[in-house]
């Protein structure tokens, strides 16, 4: 597992040894960027930004946002093992002083330490285990959403679709679904999904 892009492209990630965590896949986290910087969301751009990674594991979808350019990451995790990896990539990427990590649950997250709502959000829970929903409706409670916000949300290909989001652009890639999702959309029309990679 490696930063795909930016100027830490191709540093190596550490990762927590056996199945303790199912991190993004390189392709995967390279198609969500690409997306990000040439599609029809690239209005937003990542250059100065700030990022929130929930559920952020190694935090490599974290550490990618701020090799392309974002100015500031936020980092959810509770796990222990996880967190270990997770300060070693920040410390490895050099991004300590662009960085805050908040050892905690996601469904209680902190309110946001700036003050604002962050630009994007990276969102990715175990697979079928019914996070998604109630811990987008405790970020949105506590003041990390704006008007403005996207928020990138991986799940299982077939977990139905999400309720109460405006959903701008769907992508499949084998067994992960990445869904672009905002709480209001301004100037924007939700498209047609998208397949991606099979």
């Amino acid at each position: 597992m490696r930063i795909v892009a930016g100027d830490q492209r191709g540093v190596r990630l550490s990762a927590p040894p056996g199945r303790v965590l199912r991190p993004t896949a390189d392709r995967v986290r390279e198609a969500v960027f690409n997306i990000l910087a040439h599609g029809r969301l690239s209005a937003s751009r990542l250059s100065g930004a700030s990022v929130l990674d929930v559920f952020a594991g190694t935090g490599a979808l974290g550490l990618e946002a701020l090799s392309r350019g974002a100015d500031h990451a936020v980092f959810i995790e509770k796990s222990r093992i996880a967190l270990k990896a997770l300060r070693e990539n920040v410390a490895r990427c050099r991004r300590e002083d662009h960085s805050t990590i908040y050892e905690g649950d996601a469904l209680k997250p902190p309110k946001p330490s700036r003050g604002a709502p962050v630009d994007f959000v990276f969102i990715d829970p175990p697979y079928r285990d019914a996070l998604m929903a109630p811990t987008l409706d405790a970020l949105d409670a506590a003041g990390w959403f704006g008007p403005a916000t996207i928020i990138i949300a991986e799940r299982a290909s077939d977990e139905a679709p999400l309720e109460g989001w405006v959903c701008l652009q769907t992508r499949r890639y084998g067994a992960a679904r990445v869904d672009f999702l905002m709480a209001q959309s301004p100037g924007l029309e939700p498209v047609n999904q998208g397949q991606g990679d099979q």
